[in-house]
């Protein structure tokens, strides 16, 4: 089973090489991009919120569904480790 994590694109690194920097629960990485541009340019993607595993943007997702994902996340992690 893979587990993508919900990501907001807050920059482009490389236009290029298909390379963002995204943020998740106040973490930044860089990610690459190039299966969520379609048609669109990088820039475009700036805000865009999307589903990363094993340093790719998997697909892009809506505000809701990333904030409903982060919060079951954040259960879990409560879930196994009660005293963090």
């Amino acid at each position: 089973m893979c587990l993508g994590i919900p990501a907001q694109i807050i920059r482009i690194l490389s236009v290029e090489d298909a390379q963002a920097m995204v943020e998740i629960g106040g973490a930044r990485r860089p990610v690459n991009i190039a299966f969520v541009l379609d048609d669109r340019e990088a820039e475009q993607c700036i805000g865009n919120w999307v589903l990363v595993h094993a340093g790719f943007a998997m697909s892009r997702i809506d505000a809701e569904e990333a904030a409903r994902t982060l919060a079951l996340l954040e259960e879990l992690r409560e879930f196994e480790d009660p005293d963090a």
